[in-house]
Formats: structure tokens, C-alpha cells, sequence
């Protein structure tokens, strides 16, 4: 599967982005199997999990973003990070990320596909 991230902008905080990320390369039903991710990386800072989706929907947020973001995916092969009420730590490079697996872990060595990423800025 390839992964091909959108829509990092620079927002003010207090306000809304939506990333979304592309898969290709595979079939829905195949892609419909996947574990889909979404992590960011901020300056000078390792890459952390920000929220997972699994094959039957069930989603999981790291602690950062629950109540604020909203992971979703669709049958034409996207998925989506919707961020509300942005901050200015929510500020890195996000990347999308994918594994077909029945298991969904929100841990970056868990996952062998990644998107290029797409840069999200929050200022203040």
C-alpha cells in the first residue's frame, strides 16, 4: 500500500484542520483489513501515536488529542484526522501510517507503511 498525506496548513490556536491520507496499491477489500494510523513529530522530538483506527472501526486516541481529534476512513481508500481546538503543542509533521494486521497498536515500530508526511503549525 502507498500513503499519500493532505492538508497541513497553519492554523491559529483554538482552531480546526483536517488531515487526510490516500491509500492506493491495494484493493478495498484488502485495505478494509488494515490497521490505519495517524502519528506526528515535532522539532527535535521523537514520533508519537496520535490516534488509530482498526479494520471494524474501532478507534483509540493517545491522551493528547482525545476529546479533540477524530480519526475516521472511508470506502474510497481515505482516512481522516480531524483536529479541533488546536494548540500550539499540536504543532509537527503528521504522517499517516498503515499494517495489515487484525491487531492495531498505536506505536510506530508497529507499523511498515508511512505516508511523507504533512506539516501542521499552530501558533499562538
Amino acid at each position: 500500500v502507498q500513503l499519500v498525506e493532505s492538508g497541513g496548513d497553519s492554523v491559529q490556536a483554538g482552531g480546526s484542520l483536517r488531515v487526510s491520507c490516500a491509500a492506493s496499491g491495494v484493493t478495498y477489500s484488502t485495505y478494509s483489513t488494515y490497521c490505519l494510523a495517524w502519528f506526528r513529530q515535532a522539532p527535535e522530538k521523537g514520533r508519537e501515536g496520535v490516534a488509530r483506527i482498526d479494520a471494524d472501526g474501532c478507534t483509540v486516541y493517545a491522551d493528547s488529542g482525545r476529546g479533540r481529534f477524530t480519526i475516521s476512513k472511508d470506502h474510497a481508500m481515505n482516512f481522516y484526522l480531524q483536529m479541533n481546538n488546536l494548540k500550539p503543542e499540536d504543532t509537527g509533521i503528521y504522517y499517516c501510517a498503515a499494517r495489515l494486521s487484525p491487531n492495531c497498536l498505536l506505536i510506530p515500530s508497529y507499523f511498515g507503511r508511512w505516508g511523507q508526511g504533512t506539516q501542521v503549525t499552530v501558533s499562538s
